[in-house]
């Protein structure tokens, strides 16, 4: 209705404008009929209940701030509950800031989140932190369970590194478990034998399993675990997303060498497929199937797109960035976390804190970073915030959000990876903004589109 009414001032505007601005009256009426429409454009959505802010690190946590300053609290009332997920504040928390902001989304269903360090020794050493810390994303996905779902934003004008692509590709990558949360160790300077052992809570025998014996100086090694539950949720999620895309699903493991690990996800998803699936899939003419690993990461390189991408963690992880790339840039790639049964998500820019730009913003260099996947991490979270809401006029808004960012990239005005993309050896300065100017281009793009 907002928008109906600002549409009909306009129009109004225009026929008094056209048709008889020769009389003063009515001149002087305009500038009346003008602030009336201005006020209407600035007047905040108002949101009903909150969504969960997680700030970050480094470069993007700077852009994070410019994205919510510029694009988001000029237009939406909403209360926003804020962690600070900074790899300084995390350490002085012990990391319970992550335990506590995971638990803020499971309560108010919506988190949008910054990119965020994961701390390695060097970054230990960088920041005097008490321990490596685990990532933040790896924590709050183990409390949440569900699937992180990656689909790549396609821009007509950015070309494809994998030209034979001409429909995106959904990684579903299990966000639960494997090496996220395993545990792992040194030996130290020393042999000895390593077991995996398993005590059944219903009395019956321990189960003991000789995995090696290592001989001074020794080795490392790992145990890691995974629940029926959370695979079966990750089927049925999975399933889902290929319904509602009417797109074939296929399962990638390495189930020839994991007999037993990988063979439970790959039996699981087709007891699913069978039991629950298969008539929907065969009425849409999709399908599903079991690939293995390396034979379906060949099959994604020749094909086309077009279908979802059932990944184990890891898999998900490492497959989701080649899938960015290939479709322009990993600046360009939604990520969004759904738990089991749908109802609550976490959006995230699908990459890391840009470093390197940030070592740049330090010494007092210019920067051109792209922020497209923050803004839609923005985005995501409150077209569900809108789901879950029935906010009609909040949906609308992100849908415009996310096509005024577009657009400043249809019509030129880009971030330096993106002309790169586009010009290749041929680029120049005046093919990309800056940082500060992209955010002002898209914040302008937004405000004509609103108008």
């Amino acid at each position: 209705l907002g928008y109906l009414i600002q549409l009909l001032i306009n129009m109004l505007r225009n026929i008094l404008t056209n048709t008889i601005s020769k009389n003063n009256v009515l001149k002087n009426c305009l500038p009346t009929v003008s602030s009336a429409y201005n006020l209407s454009v600035q007047k905040k959505i108002k949101v009903d209940n909150p969504v969960v802010e997680l700030d970050g690190d480094e470069q993007t946590r700077i852009i994070w701030q410019m994205i919510k300053d510029k694009l988001i609290t000029p237009y939406v009332d909403c209360d926003i509950k804020y962690y600070d997920l900074g790899l300084p504040y995390r350490d002085e928390t012990n990391d319970q800031v992550t335990i506590d902001s995971a638990n803020a989304i499971k309560e108010y269903n919506v988190g949008i989140k910054c990119a965020t360090i994961t701390p390695d020794e060097q970054r230990v050493e960088e920041f005097n932190l008490k321990k490596m810390w685990r990532s933040p994303n790896g924590t709050i996905r183990n409390i949440l369970g569900g699937t992180v779902f990656r689909e790549p934003i396609l821009i007509e004008n950015v070309p494809l590194l994998v030209p034979g692509w001409k429909k995106p590709i959904v990684v579903g990558r299990h966000a639960f478990g494997d090496q996220y949360k395993c545990t792992d160790f040194i030996t130290g300077n020393r042999g000895g034998k390593l077991e995996m052992r398993f005590t059944p809570d219903d009395g019956s025998d321990v189960q003991n399993y000789e995995v090696y014996n290592f001989e001074k100086p020794g080795g490392i090694g790992l145990c890691m675990y995974n629940t029926d539950e959370s695979i079966e949720a990750f089927a049925h999620a999975c399933f889902r997303v290929a319904l509602e895309k009417s797109w074939p699903l296929y399962m990638s493991t390495k189930n020839t060498i994991l007999k037993k690990y990988d063979g439970r996800f790959k039996d699981i998803f087709e007891e699913i497929f069978q039991a629950n699936y298969k008539s929907e899939f065969d009425s849409k003419g999709i399908w599903y199937e079991h690939r293995l690993i390396d034979d379906m990461v060949a099959q994604m390189l020749k094909s086309e797109g077009g279908f979802v991408w059932a990944c184990k963690n890891y898999d998900g992880d490492v497959q989701s960035d080649i899938v960015a790339q290939g479709f322009g840039s990993l600046g360009l790639m939604t990520s969004v976390l759904v738990s089991p049964d749908g109802k609550t998500v976490e959006a995230e820019a699908a990459h890391g804190t840009v470093t390197r730009h940030y070592r740049q913003h330090q010494q007092g260099k210019e920067t051109s970073t792209n922020p497209i996947a923050s803004i839609f991490a923005w985005t995501r979270g409150f077209l569900h915030r809108a789901k879950l809401d029935n906010n009609s006029e909040l949906s609308n808004w992100a849908h415009q959000l996310e096509e005024a960012t577009l657009d400043t990239v249809r019509n030129g005005q880009m971030t330096k990876d993106l002309a790169l993309a586009i010009h290749g050896a041929n680029l120049k300065r005046e093919h990309y903004l800056n940082t500060q100017d992209y955010m002002e281009a898209i914040s302008d793009s937004l405000k004509s589109r609103l108008s």
